[in-house]
């Protein structure tokens, strides 16, 4: 899926590649995964109103009914090229310590939203949401409420090993140790680098009487 470091358009999925053929030669996934690479791709070059179905279907090698016997609309797409990439950028890891959990977490958020291409697919589909209704009410559904439940992951299994205490709000926790991160990238513009997220986690660890670890 799309990632910082690849060059948008030249990935192999663009007009000059093998076409794909759907299940008859075995290569249902692989035109899947096209189409999503493609939508992310075009959503990075042109913004959201730039990415149509027949564009995505060019890009990505492949028929538009191809694309129509998996989804309805060009959001369709660009949610699941979405949810793709964060499960495969955007792993929670679980070192079995709260502090070293979060640390890693928040750097690689704020690498995610900040500097890769699924970040500006993300940031364009906040966009969108904003004037409409519809699309918005889905992207919560689908989107925002899955993330928002990753983001809260680590707290949820330092509550099971009993490092946090009893009844803590975690969704409470994870918005105010999260917010300000989320507001940086979409809102402010300023910088979200290992110096601003290793200060928001060491202000949460502080709260709770936990103890940071040590700075890499």
């Amino acid at each position: 899926m799309a990632r910082a470091t690849r060059t948008a358009g030249t990935s192999g999925t663009g007009p000059s590649s093998t076409r794909h053929h759907g299940n008859r030669h075995g290569r249902s996934e692989q035109a899947r995964l096209a189409v999503l690479n493609a939508a992310d791709d075009l959503l990075v070059e042109k913004g959201f109103a730039g990415v149509t179905m027949e564009g995505i279907a060019t890009r990505a090698g492949v028929a538009k009914q191809t694309i129509y016997r998996w989804w309805s609309t060009k959001t369709d797409v660009l949610m699941d090229a979405f949810l793709q990439d964060v499960a495969e950028d955007l792993a929670v890891r679980d070192s079995g310590d709260l502090a070293v959990d979060l640390r890693a977490y928040l750097r690689d958020l704020a690498w995610f939203l900040s500097a890769s291409d699924s970040g500006a697919v993300f940031r364009a589909l906040i966009a969108q949401a904003q004037h409409d209704p519809e699309f918005a009410q889905d992207f919560r559904s689908r989107c925002l409420d899955q993330q928002r439940r990753r983001d809260r992951r680590a707290l949820e299994r330092a509550a099971e090993r009993g490092e946090l205490p009893p009844g803590l709000d975690l969704v409470a926790e994870a918005d105010q140790l999260m917010g300000p991160l989320y507001y940086r990238v979409l809102v402010t513009g300023e910088p979200v680098g290992q110096d601003f997220t290793d200060r928001l986690v060491d202000a949460f660890l502080h709260r709770h009487g936990l103890t940071a670890p040590a700075t890499d």
